[in-house]
């Protein structure tokens, strides 16, 4: 029974009560998750950032998230960097060992009523840790000071008992220590761990054999030491020539002794690769690789290394936050020397020599390292689900994103995934993701790897703008000149095949990113001037979803089975035969499609710039509980009731024959909720088209939405009404989604325009 340090009121266990948990810092020693206690407050220190937050440790292998939604600014706008230390609350602790952060605005220990160290599972107070620490000092027995010169010593300790004590004493005393500590210093080696800064010292055998002889001697009086010094000033000049003549020794057997020494450390060093470092734990190996990051962290420099089998992380140390072999940088092709250890259940390597080779030696390897990653990025072949012609005639072009993907997650390339908010969108992405978290895993042992090297951020449309543009390329120079990183795949899927995406995808070109344009409907030529890879279909009976379930199944064949329900939830009509079969098949019947549509289309619009990565994965693959149908039912609900307010405010006309339903949604839809305009125009037309020659139209501000029973070129529908009302600037602005954009000041003239141009079409 013990009392809190803040009320002293009486505490079971521990030293704060429960009313004040969070009027104290604490901080944490132990070594797993599991042993934090939620709703406090800890001490971390920044391991580093990722577009969607920032990885504080907590201690030694603890390392928590603290999510860009938990901030009050911008996640470029803070200021920490890696190895700084800052102060953050643990909201919670997951069953995977997950660490949910949440910022502090208390920073240092000051602000806070107290400070608590939580050693494992046991609360300490900081007296408690200095009291043992003063004790176990005191335990220790003191050292003597000794002379190493080999000869006889003058040490005079103190006397306790009233004894002689000179101050010429204490100096020559001081001066044996300091000799002594100088030469241990010098010949110690560091024993680095990736957590700490440690430094173990081992005196060599001789300095060993003089400290025992100085031990040895008596100690000597006052009188005794000008005798020693004048006999040591008789013999210096002896003692020169003894000391010349062994140079001249040494300088004779120096090139021996080179040779003797490489070849000792050549055969000291095992040559391995990274795929087999599981079995050498404690053995020491030598790697040959590219080096493809670098993090400095509060303790060791930490370097990783891919060789043509996998990445490892090979810590290197020389003093606490001090970079290590600054002259090593990423891109660099090496040689490095190590120990393979186990920390906290991940390999590394505790680095002992790194060389950056030249030459025919660096030719040599990059060879190796890149015939290897031909070999590895190739799919073998591609098996469209549901036997689909249209993707069956574009399997080369597919194969050919698939090694662009592999390639990446083999050179250490982030990639991230672009894709619009939408039902089919989040399913696109969301395939690729599933099929390459796994290539991931499998190639960088760190565990938080995922989340460096696979990103997914939706997109607000189908349009990759300036504004998106400007975002991506700003994260990818921070985490460039932050941490190393190389340029990013970027991987647009369902988005960027437009000519409204040149600028925006021009922008990555010009810092030299890799762009990839995948897309069920035909790109616009432009894009092909701004894209690596543009694969596009033009099949009325394709879907974006459709596309890159049969890549995913290409990228990593592990995951096929996951991927053979995804076509059919990507379409809300006219799924092709082939693809409800394959769900079935799969387990997926009609009505469990329609649920995870519906679900997804509802959890793409709330938060739609987030990946929602976990909850996007339980729908799609691991709902065993019912999830996706009472997702589905909120969906139901909000559409219904939206879709009947909006058929009562109505206004029906005819122009030309052709049957016309605006729907003015400012005036008559809750804009800022659930369903978003384009969605709530599909199901408006699908229930109000009438004949073969129906359109539908949602008139904003400043923008409207079209819906028609024939394909219309929205293209031309917008230049044809920007000639009948030139003061509207009528614009074409996402041909996909049927958008077209003008002056709020001109809406009437722009409506009209509109209108009449699309009914024109139909002649």
């Amino acid at each position: 029974m013990g009392s809190c340090i803040i009320c002293s009121t009486p505490v079971d266990n521990g030293y704060v009560c429960d009313s004040h948990q969070e009027d104290v810092i604490f901080e944490f020693r132990g070594d797993r998750a599991s042993q934090l206690v939620p709703e406090r407050f800890y001490q971390g220190t920044v391991d580093g950032y990722a577009d969607f937050g920032v990885f504080i440790d907590i201690a030694p292998g603890v390392t928590g998230l603290l999510h860009r939604s938990e901030l009050d600014r911008r996640l470029d706008s803070l200021d920490w960097e890696p190895g700084d230390t800052v102060c953050v609350r643990v909201n919670n602790v997951r069953d995977n060992g997950n660490i949910d952060l949440g910022k502090s605005i208390r920073q240092s220990d000051r602000e806070f009523r107290g400070k608590i160290i939580l050693d494992g599972d046991e609360e300490k107070l900081p007296e408690e840790i200095d009291d043992a620490a003063e004790t176990d000092a005191g335990d220790a027995e003191p050292s003597e000071p000794a002379d190493t010169d080999g000869g006889s010593v003058t040490v005079t300790h103190t006397d306790t008992s009233g004894g002689h004590h000179t101050e010429a004493d204490d100096t020559e005393a001081d001066d044996a220590e300091a000799q002594e500590a100088e030469q241990s210093e010098a010949k110690s080696e560091p024993a680095v761990d990736d957590d700490a800064s440690e430094v173990a010292a081992e005196p060599d055998a001789e300095a060993a054999v003089e400290t025992e002889t100085a031990a040895n001697t008596e100690p000597a009086s006052t009188d005794d030491t000008a005798a020693v010094a004048d006999a040591e000033a008789e013999t210096n000049g002896a003692g020169a020539v003894a000391v010349t003549e062994r140079e001249d020794a040494d300088a004779e057997t120096e090139g021996e002794d080179d040779v003797a020494a490489e070849t000792e450390s050549d055969a000291e060093y095992a040559e391995t690769t990274v795929d087999d470092l599981s079995d050498q734990i404690g053995e020491s190996i030598r790697l040959e690789g590219e080096i493809v990051s670098v993090r400095q962290t509060g303790g060791p420099t930490v370097f990783e290394l891919s060789d043509e089998t996998g990445v490892i992380d090979c810590a290197a140390f020389v003093e606490a936050g001090v970079r290590a072999y600054p002259d090593i940088e990423v891109g660099d092709i090496v040689r490095l020397d190590g120990e393979v250890e186990q920390r906290r259940g991940e390999l590394q390597v505790e680095t002992e020599a790194l060389l950056a080779l030249e030459g025919d030696e660096r030719a040599t390897v990059a060879q190796r390292l890149a015939d290897a990653l031909t070999d590895r990025a190739r799919p073998d072949e591609l098996d469209p689900i549901g036997d689909h012609d249209t993707v069956a005639g574009m399997s080369e072009e597919l194969l050919d994103v698939a090694e662009a993907i592999r390639r990446a997650v083999l050179e250490s390339r982030p990639v991230v995934i672009r894709h619009p908010a939408t039902a089919a969108g989040y399913v696109a992405g969301a395939a690729i993701e599933r099929a390459v978290l796994p290539l991931v895993r499998e190639e960088h042992a760190r565990s938080d790897a995922e989340y460096h090297y696979i990103v997914r951020r939706p997109l607000e449309n189908a349009v990759y703008d300036m504004d998106d543009a400007t975002n991506d390329a700003t994260q990818m120079l921070q985490d460039r000149d932050r941490h190393d990183e190389k340029l990013p795949l970027f991987c647009f899927v369902g988005a960027g095949s437009t000519a409204d995406s040149v600028d925006g995808l021009g922008l990555l070109g010009v810092y030299g990113a890799e762009r990839v344009v995948l897309d069920a409907i035909a790109a616009d030529p432009e894009v092909s001037d701004v894209a690596e890879q543009v694969v596009t279909g033009d099949a009325p009976d394709l879907s974006i979803g459709a596309l890159t379930a049969t890549l995913a199944a290409a990228l990593n064949p592990d995951v096929s089975e996951d991927m053979q329900h995804l076509p059919a939830v990507s379409y809300w009509e006219n799924t092709p035969e082939a693809y409800t079969e394959a769900a079935e098949a799969a387990g997926y019947d009609a009505e469990q499609v329609r649920h995870l549509r519906e679900a997804i289309a509802l959890e793409a619009y709330y938060q739609s710039y987030q990946d929602k990565r976990e909850l996007i994965t339980d729908l799609l693959f691991d709902d065993a509980g019912g999830l996706a149908g009472h997702i589905a039912e909120q969906f139901r609900e909000k559409l219904d009731d939206e879709l009947e307010t909006a058929q009562a405010n109505l206004d029906r006309q005819e122009r030309d024959g052709v049957g016309i339903a605006v729907l003015d949604t400012d005036q008559f839809t809750h804009r800022f909720d659930f369903p978003p305009t384009s969605l709530l125009l599909d199901e408006l037309h699908f229930v109000e088209r009438e004949g073969e020659q129906f359109v539908t139209v949602g008139v904003g501000m400043d923008e409207l939405y079209l819906r028609s029973t024939d394909d219309l070129d929205i293209r031309a529908v917008a230049e044809a009404a920007a000639e009948n009302a030139p003061e509207a600037d009528v614009t074409a602005r996402g041909i996909r989604e049927g958008r077209i954009e003008f002056l709020s000041g001109r809406r009437e003239a722009a409506r009209n325009a509109v209108l009449d141009a699309a009914a024109a079409q139909f002649d």
